[in-house]
Formats: structure tokens, C-alpha cells, sequence
């Protein structure tokens, strides 16, 4: 990174940029860019890609932090503060619980929601609120969302599932890839049933066969059709494209079960 930081102001010396603040009207041109950045240092702090403690902190803090101060700069930007709402909900509300006592990871489905940081997750749900109220939709509002049903239900079986579904549809309106596809997919999965959700699944093998996720659902789908020897091999590429430590442990205690 520092090397690429020294190329970086080498190339604007070399060619004479100045690096300033853009104008407010220029503003709204970068927003796109500028909140997908935060979302992907907050995404690196959530579950790390490339360390040996599953998760940095420092880097999702830091994501929030600057979250924040963009919404200062930007008040009447509502994919701003629906970002806001989503990172709290992601992961402020819920940091105390994502891992045991052993820094392994939690599921969802496993997570004490007794634990859980209910202020900060009614700020959350209010930042979100505030955002819809603009009329003006977009992706990040929506995956808030999402997060906002899951942190509403009072048990991860009592999730309503049918409404995650539909809004994974409007989120493919925006943003269609074969990832929220295979999110929709796993809500299928409790509000159908995992015969339909495999259905959904399997025609996204050849544009994630390299994505660790979509391998493990469709474990969990085969597991739950009685097809174990394959959900086995599933899990086996899982593990084999997983870098984090916790994801992979995770996955290894599946296979010795």
C-alpha cells in the first residue's frame, strides 16, 4: 500500500495535478465511487481478506467514522445515510456477538440477539428511515434494509423471510449480479424451501464457481436434500477458496460433523 501510495504521488507530480477539494456541485458526481470505497474498507474490517485475526476493527471503525462525516457533508443524501443505516446494522449493533470466546465465527442463526446493541440499532433504523422519506432509492437503503428485518426478528426462524426475498428482487433492479442472486437465493431457502432455493442456485455455477459463499449455500442446500455426499464436496471447495481464518474454521467444523 505505501508503494502504491509514493507511485500515486509521483504520477500526479509527474503530470502537474493538484489534488483539492472538488466543488459542492461536484460532489454529487463522486458520491458512487467514494461510498463503495467505505463499503469496501468496512467489508475488509468485517471479515478480513488476508489476515490472521479474523476481523480488523480498527478498519470497520474507520469506515463508520468517515460514513459519518460524509453524512455531515452531505445531509440530503440518502444513499449516504442508508449506507450509515447498513453498517451499524451490519456490524456496530452486533460486533459483541459475532465471535465466541474462542475468536471463532458465529452464524447469524447462532448469535445471542440479547446481546445485541438495540440503541444502536434504533439509530440505524432511524438513519434509514429518514433516507426513504427522500423518495429517492438506492441500493445501499435497500440492503439496510434487509439488515433491518434481520435485527427486527426476534428469532433468526421467526425472520420474515418473504419480504428478504422481495427485496432482493428490487436490490437486482439496481444492482443485478449473480451475488444477490445467491442471496436470494438463501432466503428462498426458508421461505420455500431448499429444493426451490437449489433450483435458484445451481445456473450461478459457472459465474461463481470461484466465490467461496456460493459453494458453502449450496452445501447447506444439498445437506438439507439428504444429498451429503455432495454437499460434502461443496463444502471441501469452500474451505479450499476460503482465506479467512475464522470462515475456515467454520467450515472445517462442518466437515467433521
Amino acid at each position: 500500500m505505501a508503494q502504491r501510495l509514493s507511485r500515486a504521488r509521483k504520477a500526479l507530480r509527474d503530470t502537474g495535478s493538484a489534488v483539492r477539494i472538488p466543488d459542492p456541485d461536484q460532489l454529487g458526481d463522486r458520491l458512487d465511487e467514494v461510498l463503495a470505497v467505505i463499503y469496501l474498507v468496512f467489508n475488509e474490517g468485517y471479515l478480513a481478506s488476508a489476515s490472521r485475526t479474523p476481523a480488523r476493527r480498527d478498519l470497520a471503525a474507520q469506515a463508520v467514522a468517515l460514513n459519518r462525516l460524509l453524512h455531515r457533508l452531505m445531509p440530503r443524501e440518502p444513499e449516504v445515510l442508508g449506507l450509515m443505516a447498513l453498517l451499524l446494522l451490519l456490524h456496530e449493533s452486533r460486533s459483541a456477538t459475532r465471535f465466541d470466546g474462542w475468536g471463532r465465527l458465529v452464524r447469524l442463526q447462532d448469535q445471542d440477539r440479547a446481546r445485541w446493541d438495540r440503541s444502536l440499532a434504533a439509530e440505524a433504523t432511524w438513519l434509514l428511515a429518514r433516507a426513504m422519506a427522500m423518495h429517492r432509492p438506492g441500493p445501499y437503503q435497500i440492503q439496510a434494509a434487509i439488515a433491518a428485518v434481520h435485527a427486527q426478528a426476534p428469532t433468526y426462524q421467526h425472520t420474515d423471510w418473504h419480504r428478504i426475498r422481495d427485496l432482493y428482487d428490487r436490490l437486482q433492479l439496481f444492482m443485478p449480479s449473480p451475488i444477490v442472486r445467491l442471496n436470494r437465493a438463501v432466503a428462498t431457502r426458508f421461505a420455500i424451501g431448499p429444493q426451490a432455493a437449489l433450483a435458484e442456485v445451481e445456473p450461478l455455477t459457472v459465474d461463481l464457481d470461484g466465490y467461496r459463499l456460493f459453494h458453502a449455500v449450496r452445501a447447506e442446500l444439498l445437506t438439507d436434500l439428504g444429498r451429503h455426499d455432495q454437499a460434502r464436496l461443496a463444502n471441501e471447495r469452500a474451505l479450499a477458496l476460503a482465506a479467512n481464518p475464522a470462515e475456515r474454521e467454520l467450515l472445517a467444523r462442518r466437515l467433521s460433523l
